[in-house]
């Protein structure tokens, strides 16, 4: 809820006689030096578990219709457990255009070699990988692994040693400005801020400990993060050398057109999907045409004919 009031403080302003036609608005953005159709991808979810073979089965026939890109849940398992990569390897497979980005965690990029890494990323023809930061999670599951030591040293060598862009990304808290200049000049292709406002992973870790430390230390920091919008201030404050994306909490196309007016690059979008997910693949192509529909009457009403119009200042303003 904190969230929705926060972004209520970001207006998008009214144009009453738009001088354009609706449909020939356009949604396209460049990002990593190629065009993609909308600016929406499917963030990184689920994977391990015993529903999360069909779900994102589900969610890759859908996104390869769409023409979202999608990233793979965690990709942990795989480092030690060949079989891990098997239902990646037949969404590859079976959607062959579908743009796949892979997922680990900074604990694995610190403490596994490039070349287990660079494998991970060649068996599901990864085309960017997430690096996940996620120290309040790791702090609380009781399998953590809060080894963050070397953490900038791991992010540049992968950054160096991957043919494929490397995107940093939270997991639900957020980046400070001090953080956002550090990734300057490491060789990130983009950050993903996924801020306060969305999926709270200290949370869902304390709902599943039964360990009295860590119950009570998820209670603790039950609203801790900095949220998605002032993430996206940061950003535009550091001026950073990378792509910005918004994620964390997105949960209408007017809210996604709030962050790209700021100066998102890409927009990502979790729950909403998952929710779909669970009934079929034609509630997740009915969500996205949602999202991208709302986003188009934001520019629209806007007097908006592409995102790069959106983004100049006297289409939206700031009442803080």
């Amino acid at each position: 809820q904190s969230q929705s009031n926060e972004l209520d403080q970001l207006e998008l302003i009214h144009e009453a006689i738009p001088d354009l036609d609706f449909a020939t608005i356009d949604l396209s953005i460049n990002s990593f030096g190629k065009k993609h159709r909308t600016p929406f991808f499917v963030s990184s979810m689920t994977a391990g578990h015993r529903g999360a073979i069909s779900i994102n089965a589900r969610l890759a026939e859908a996104s390869a219709q769409m023409d979202w890109a999608m990233g793979v849940g965690s990709q942990r398992r795989e480092l030690f457990d060949d079989n891990a990569a098997t239902e990646w390897l037949e969404i590859n497979k079976n959607f062959p255009n579908l743009e796949l980005y892979g997922n680990i965690g900074i604990a694995q990029a610190i403490s596994n070699p490039i070349d287990s890494i660079i494998k991970l990323c060649d068996h599901i023809n990864a085309k960017a990988l997430f690096i996940h930061c996620n120290p309040l999670q790791e702090c609380i599951q009781p399998e953590g692994t809060p080894q963050f030591a070397g953490a900038y040293q791991a992010i540049e060598t992968v950054c160096q040693s991957l043919h494929i862009p490397v995107i940093i990304k939270e997991t639900g808290c957020g980046f400070s400005k001090t953080t956002l200049k550090k990734l300057s000049g490491l060789g990130v292709a983009a950050v993903d801020v996924s801020g306060f406002g969305g999926t709270h992973w200290g949370r869902i870790e304390g709902d599943r400990t039964e360990t009295f430390i860590q119950k009570h230390t998820a209670e603790s920091f039950n609203n801790w993060g900095i949220s998605t919008l002032q993430s996206i201030l940061n950003a535009r404050t550091v001026q950073p050398n990378y792509e910005v994306w918004a994620s964390g909490g997105v949960r209408s196309g007017l809210a996604a057109a709030k962050y790209l007016a700021l100066g998102a690059n890409r927009i990502g979008i979790a729950k909403p999907m998952l929710e779909a997910a669970l009934n079929s693949i034609e509630s997740i192509i009915e969500v996205m045409q949602c999202f991208e529909y709302q986003l188009k009457t934001a520019l629209f009403c806007t007097g908006s004919k592409n995102i790069a119009a959106l983004m100049e200042t006297h289409r939206w303003q700031l009442k803080i």
